[in-house]
């Protein structure tokens, strides 16, 4: 595994965005300074690194290819608690988990341990989509619905949604070792048989009539997010719910804006830093 990483002006972010939308193992994060951002992306091949690094400068390292997130994971990092329903932890550690269950016994209980994948859930945009998911769960309490997650990651949305009561959730991502991970998450949390994972592209799968749902989520890239509502749409029932996410501040007007112009209406939409969140649902 190999990281190239480099600094940039915050005015920057939006076109990196739109450089790297192609490529997952990209993270654009605050820099020390507020004038600054620090793009890192991770490449499988030394080539692969170097080439970009001859377009595009910054600089690169070699890394272990096992825990590169977990790498730079704080250190006994505190679960994340999540609307009174919710205690995710980055740890599988049996002692750990048996510890936050009888710390939390009304709570549910999920590890999910830094890998190669983002999505355990401390980031703005995963936690914002949880307590909305938990929200609807509450809502939906004594109702049957299936929910549909977009971009699944690491699979932190999937797997809290059937936690939740969901029946049945339909889950995919671009990545494959996104997937490969999740379907690890998945395994060791327990409930798989309620869970479709697999490998696609949001623009070119389609959903059969049983594979609509009333609860769609997609934490993706503003840029992403708007060329692909046409395609989402068509993943969610009549009346259905969409949360979306992944949206950074700056892009918050033109993405709903988008959402709206097909159709969607918005609920509501919720900002943590930089990044937003919003909740819509489709007309009948």
């Amino acid at each position: 595994m190999w990281h190239w990483y480099k600094n940039i002006a915050v005015e920057e972010v939006e076109n990196w965005q739109e450089l790297s939308r192609d490529l997952p193992n990209t993270v654009i994060s605050e820099g020390f300074q507020a004038t600054k951002a620090i793009i890192d992306i991770y490449w499988e091949h030394e080539a692969q690194a170097l080439l970009f690094q001859a377009a595009h400068g910054g600089k690169i390292e070699r890394m272990d290819e096992t825990d590169w997130v977990a790498a730079t994971a704080p250190e006994n990092q505190p679960p994340l608690l999540i609307r009174q329903q919710l205690v995710i932890c980055a740890s599988d550690d049996a002692d750990i988990l048996a510890n936050l269950r009888a710390q939390y016994p009304k709570r549910i209980i999920l590890s999910f341990p830094a890998e190669m994948a983002f999505g355990t859930g401390d980031h703005a945009t995963t936690s914002t989509c949880l307590r909305l998911l938990c929200d609807y769960a509450k809502t939906h309490r004594d109702k049957s619905w299936q929910l549909s997650d977009i971009g699944c990651g690491t699979g932190v949305l999937a797997l809290a949604g059937i936690k939740l009561g969901a029946k049945r959730a339909i889950s995919f991502d671009f990545d494959p070792k996104a997937v490969e991970i999740a379907q690890r998450n998945i395994e060791r949390n327990g409930d798989a048989e309620n869970i479709d994972l697999f490998q696609a592209d949001v623009f070119e799968w389609v959903a059969k009539e049983e594979e609509r749902s009333e609860l769609v989520l997609a934490n993706l890239f503003s840029t992403v997010l708007q060329q692909a509502f046409p395609h989402i749409i068509e993943t969610m029932k009549p009346c259905g719910t969409l949360i979306i996410s992944g949206i950074l501040r700056s892009q918050a007007d033109e993405t709903i804006a988008a959402a709206q112009s097909h159709g969607l209406i918005l609920e509501k939409s919720i900002t943590r830093g930089k990044w937003t969140t919003a909740q819509l649902h489709r007309a009948n």
